[in-house]
């Protein structure tokens, strides 16, 4: 009886670790194809280093609201743009951002999975399928 459980355990153990394993070379992907969308699209505005610029467009570096568990706002500034003067973390910032309606769920998932995972920022990836639920409720 000690036998199979220890094989239990074994089995078990190696296919949580599997599983950990893909789930990270997920996240790697998802971070590397991210990174493309925000060089090519995010970066002129919001820095290489993702600082930003002081009183026009809003750091996402130790952001609160990119490290936040709400990522709806996000998904949204990107699908619509953003073009009203915001606080965020005491600062205000009031340079427009064009909408980006035209990358697909999958690339906003990417771009965010990118800014949550990068310079300080520790947050966790952001799955196609929390894109889709949250684009198919905005208006």
């Amino acid at each position: 009886m000690q036998r199979i459980f220890i094989v239990l355990v074994v089995v078990i153990a190696t296919f949580v670790s599997a599983t950990a394993q893909t789930n990270n070379k997920l996240v790697a992907a998802s971070v590397a194809r991210g990174k493309t969308i925000y060089l090519q699209r995010c970066m002129v505005c919001h820095q290489a280093d993702g600082g930003g610029v002081p009183k026009l467009n809003a750091p996402l570096d130790a952001s609160s609201t990119v490290n936040g568990s709400d990522i709806s706002k996000l998904v949204k500034y990107i699908v619509k743009g953003l073009n009203d003067r915001i606080e965020i973390d005491g600062e205000f910032y009031a340079n427009a951002m064009p909408a980006a309606n035209d990358l697909k769920d999958q690339q906003i998932a990417d771009v965010l999975t990118f800014i949550r995972n990068n310079w300080s920022n520790k947050a966790g990836p952001i799955t196609l399928t929390q894109v889709k639920q949250i684009r198919s409720k905005l208006k």
